[in-house]
């Protein structure tokens, strides 16, 4: 077996492991933190989003953002995380990958991916795993990897 990736996040941590042999044990890689999805999207937004007055009418003109402004940050940090997956892929570090994401980040997160890592894709399961510690977080994997 290639080393296999191990993807834990959420929209704001997300925590990279390697393991050389299957059900082997997970070494740390990386671990990033975006600490904007965090935030409330009207700290990210200069204004309030949508709102217009246009005219001098007693009545204001609103319009719905295209896009959240958490949503975006959560968008952008999908993105870093698979720049780091295709830095692995590139360097021939990375010959599988499994995601472990809360809902709705592991969409973002498979949606972000490039089509060489979804090749190499072998699992995604919606579960948050962040705050495990290695131990818990090893069983958890292992558990859920025995199920597939």
């Amino acid at each position: 077996m290639k080393t296999q990736w191990i993807v834990v996040a959420n929209a704001s941590l997300a925590r990279v492991f390697k393991r050389e042999a299957p059900g082997g044990a997970l070494l740390p890689v990386a671990t990033m933190e975006h600490p904007e999805s965090r935030a409330k999207g009207s700290d990210l937004a200069g204004d309030r989003p949508g709102h217009e007055a246009s005219d001098f009418s007693a009545g204001g003109t609103r319009f719905e953002p295209r896009t959240d402004p958490r949503r975006k940050e959560h968008r952008r940090f999908a993105r870093e995380i698979t720049e780091r997956l295709d830095q692995a892929l590139a360097h021939n570090e990375l010959g599988s990958l499994a995601l472990f994401a809360s809902d709705p980040f592991l969409g973002e997160l498979k949606g972000a991916l490039s089509e060489p890592l979804l090749h190499r894709l072998q699992a995604a399961h919606n579960s948050d795993f962040t705050s495990l510690e290695l131990g818990a977080l090893e069983q958890r994997v292992h558990e859920l990897e025995g199920r597939a």
